[in-house]
């Protein structure tokens, strides 16, 4: 699956074209390599994704073309979150 897909399908991100515009500005890398939107996503993936002044590491549990709402964050889990200090 495409990683701005799965980003907002999971809801870490609710637009898609939002997703695609962070993915393309360098703000999210994959397994440690900077990724594009169109970033080909597996299960056990690890993302890290920069929010203003937040890192997020999340890793990718399942791939799902649809999810519920109250089911979204079943499809990953949030390993740590810290703040940039600048």
């Amino acid at each position: 699956m495409r990683l701005d897909k799965f980003l907002k399908i999971s809801r870490i991100i609710k637009r898609r074209t939002l997703a695609k515009e962070v993915a393309d500005q360098g703000r999210i890398t994959v397994n440690g390599n900077a990724a594009k939107a169109s970033s080909i996503l597996s299960e056990g993936d690890e993302l890290v994704i920069r929010f203003g002044q937040k890192l997020v590491t999340v890793k990718v549990n399942s791939l799902r073309e649809n999810v519920r709402k109250d089911e979204a964050d079943t499809l990953y889990t949030i390993v740590k979150e810290e703040k940039i200090e600048q």
